[in-house]
């Protein structure tokens, strides 16, 4: 990360929605355009440039874009914490929210409710922690059956909280998911990890790594992507 106030004449946010918001720049070596979006919650806007470009262009491009961020900063769903009587999402069902007392701590599914007990103050915490560890048991279960695929063995899964990335192979030798793929329905988180594992191979998108994704991968790539760009902000509007 750089910062903003290079040279003493750059500020470091802009006007949306009548509210100020923070524009992240970071130079990337391989990048070779200026690439712009909006924080998944909102927060900040987020500038990747080429090593080459001047900060100043990417204060420049986001004023010039301000209409688009703005339409992107509605499209921001409102928070909207678990609470007793509410709805969590889980694998792309809507489950109400059922408190109960005598119930057990641990959240369990009874048809179409997620029931828990214990102190009602520290549900939302409860249904998080519940939501990563069933998050984890299913991403190492589809690690596993698309490693097969490819002809690999298994690779350690770890959860990510980012704000920006799905998924993530740093090393080749572990692969990383959003926690709150878990709340999108099965073919979409799926395809997360079905990309992860074909970088385990083809550490780039070249024509190799989108062959082996099509060979591993049941469903349709395009489908999962479309579901992502359309309600993937949504994933963020429980938990922030």
């Amino acid at each position: 990360m750089i910062g903003w106030l290079e040279r003493g004449q750059l500020e470091p946010e802009l006007e949306l929605a009548g509210r100020p918001v923070p524009i992240a720049v970071k130079r990337h070596p391989t990048a070779r355009r200026l690439t712009m979006r909006l924080a998944p919650d909102g927060s900040e806007v987020r500038i990747t440039l080429p090593r080459w470009a001047q900060t100043r262009e990417a204060i420049a491009f986001a004023h010039a874009r301000r209409d688009w961020l703005e339409g992107q900063l509605a499209r921001v769903p409102t928070r909207t914490a678990p609470a007793a009587g509410g709805e969590v999402c889980y694998r792309g069902r809507a489950l109400k929210v059922e408190w109960l007392a005598s119930a057990p701590r641990r959240p369990a599914i009874i048809g179409e409710a997620l029931r828990l007990g214990g102190p009602e103050a520290r549900l939302e915490t409860r249904i998080r922690r519940w939501l990563e560890d069933e998050a984890l048991a299913l991403c190492e279960t589809d690690m596993r059956a698309y490693c097969a695929a490819a002809g690999l063995d298994p690779v350690p899964v770890s959860l990510s909280r980012a704000q920006k990335r799905w998924g993530s192979c740093s090393d080749r030798q572990r692969i990383r998911i959003n926690w709150r793929l878990v709340q999108a329905p099965d073919f979409v988180r799926r395809s997360v990890v079905a990309h992860e594992v074909a970088h385990l191979v083809h550490f780039d998108h070249s024509r190799a790594f989108h062959a082996l994704l099509a060979r591993i991968y049941e469903g349709e790539i395009a489908a999962a992507d479309r579901w992502l760009k359309e309600h993937g902000r949504s994933l963020y509007a429980a938990f922030g």
